[in-house]
C-alpha cells in the first residue's frame, strides 16, 4: 500500500470516527492535494477534476469539500494564497497541532512543520498584552526552498 493509499484509509477512518462521511468526490480533491507538490486554489482543483475525471464542479461545490476536509483536519488552508494543502499528518497517530507552514516565494512548495504549544503561547500572550485577541495561530512562513536558494 502506497503513502496515498494509506492517507485515504486513515482520512476514510478519521470521518466515520466523527460521524462525517468522506465521498468520492471529496477524495478526489484530497487525493489531487495528496498527489500535488504545491498547494492548489480551488480553481486549479476544479481544472483537476475536469481533466482527470470529466466533472465540471462550481466554485461553490469545491469551496464546500475543501472546507469539510479542512474541518476534518485533512487539508490545510494556506490564508495568505488561498490555497489548500493536504495536511502531512494525516496518518499520523499523535494529536494535531498549530502548522506553520514554509512557503518558497520561487517555485511555490511548501513544507508543513509543527510549532511548539509553548512558542505559541508567547505569541497569543504578547498578542494579548497588545490588546488584541488571537483567532488564529497558524502561520505561513514565506521563505526560499534549498533548491532555489
Amino acid at each position: 500500500m502506497n503513502n496515498i493509499e494509506r492517507s485515504l484509509e486513515q482520512a476514510e477512518i478519521s470521518c466515520r470516527a466523527t460521524g462525517a462521511r468522506l465521498t468520492e468526490k471529496r477524495k478526489r480533491i484530497l487525493i489531487s492535494l495528496l498527489k500535488s507538490e504545491k498547494a492548489q486554489s480551488a480553481y486549479e482543483l476544479i481544472g483537476y477534476m475536469q481533466k482527470e475525471f470529466g466533472e465540471s464542479l462550481s466554485p461553490t461545490t469545491v469551496y464546500c469539500m475543501l472546507d469539510f476536509l479542512a474541518s476534518e483536519n485533512l487539508v490545510h488552508k494556506l490564508r495568505l494564497a488561498n490555497k489548500y494543502l493536504a495536511c502531512s499528518h494525516i496518518n499520523c497517530d499523535h494529536t494535531h497541532e498549530v502548522p506553520q507552514f514554509l512557503i518558497c516565494d520561487k517555485c511555490s512548495s511548501v513544507k508543513e512543520m509543527r510549532v511548539k504549544t509553548a512558542l505559541i503561547n508567547t505569541l497569543s500572550r504578547n498578542v494579548e498584552d497588545a490588546g488584541y485577541i488571537l483567532k488564529s495561530p497558524q502561520l505561513e512562513l514565506h521563505c526560499l526552498c534549498q533548491d532555489c536558494a
